[in-house]
């Protein structure tokens, strides 16, 4: 299971694969991305719409593991977004990042949809930051969703389930730009490993 990728070859890597791939991007130095026009995830919640056309590098992941990826990214309008996402389908998924609000702040969170409906958990943070890292925790269909500034120290955003799992998820990275277009960022790393997240009676 263990496998940790950099981008650092000419090409994207075997068994990775697109969902709604971005007209511009490139590998090398990274997996950088420039996203298209008005993409995003999200499912009917609140604002009514129904939309599944952000990017999104995929590989397929059996069983629990450990979801890891840092990345670095220079937001320009508003809720300009990267980071991991964990997706059985259109209406069941999860996703993890920071979206940007305006140059004072930014709202890092996640949404997990579920049957079709999407929530949004945000805590408000200062903008300007450059790096940040994700983890996204699979034990059973449990899910823990934790961020860090520096890779080592990690920050707690919630621990939620998804009752809909398929033998395989879909397991990756993404970037959309709900308002504009080309929001770039730069996806240093992706590790994908065996879960250490269990539950206390285990």
């Amino acid at each position: 299971m263990p496998l940790t990728v950099k981008f650092q070859q000419p090409s994207i890597p075997e068994p990775f694969y697109w969902f709604n791939k971005p007209a511009r991007y490139s590998v090398g130095d990274g997996l950088e991305i420039y996203t298209d026009e008005k993409t995003d995830f999200w499912q009917r919640t609140y604002y009514g719409f129904q939309r599944d056309n952000g990017h999104s590098l995929f590989v397929r992941q059996a069983g629990d593991f450990s979801l890891v990826t840092r990345v670095e990214s220079r937001p320009r309008e508003q809720y300009d977004q990267c980071g991991l996402m964990v997706r059985a389908d259109s209406g069941n998924w999860i996703k993890v990042s920071t979206e940007y609000e305006n140059e004072q702040w930014s709202r890092l969170g996640s949404v997990v949809t579920h049957r079709g409906f999407s929530d949004w958990a945000t805590q408000d943070i200062p903008s300007g930051y450059e790096e940040m890292w994700y983890r996204i925790r699979k034990n059973g269909q449990d899910f823990l969703l934790e961020s860090s500034s520096d890779g080592r120290d990690w920050l707690q955003l919630r621990i939620t389930h998804l009752q809909k799992i398929p033998g395989t998820l879909e397991v990756g990275v993404y970037a959309c730009s709900p308002v504009g277009k080309d929001f770039w960022c730069r996806f240093k790393v992706l590790a994908i490993s065996e879960n250490e997240w269990y539950h206390e009676s285990e």
